[in-house]
């Protein structure tokens, strides 16, 4: 049996809780930051658990994703 290949864009964008769940990044943060208040962006700088429906399709994405030491 061949070795997966983890999906590197999905590696880039998911980390490892210490309890092994996976957390997220959220979106709208590239761009058109000048209308938003100072706090909105702070709220979209913190990172979100992986929703329960999604982790099994996202640890298939990236299968050898380490926890963190």
């Amino acid at each position: 049996m061949p070795k997966m290949r983890t999906h590197k864009t999905a590696a880039k964008r998911l980390e490892v809780t210490g309890n092994g769940k996976l957390r997220r990044t959220r979106g709208m943060r590239g761009h058109l930051h000048e209308h938003r208040s100072k706090r909105s962006l702070a709220l979209l700088a913190k990172k979100l658990p992986v929703h329960k429906g999604d982790a099994k399709r996202m640890r298939r994405l990236v299968p050898y994703l380490k926890m963190p030491s």
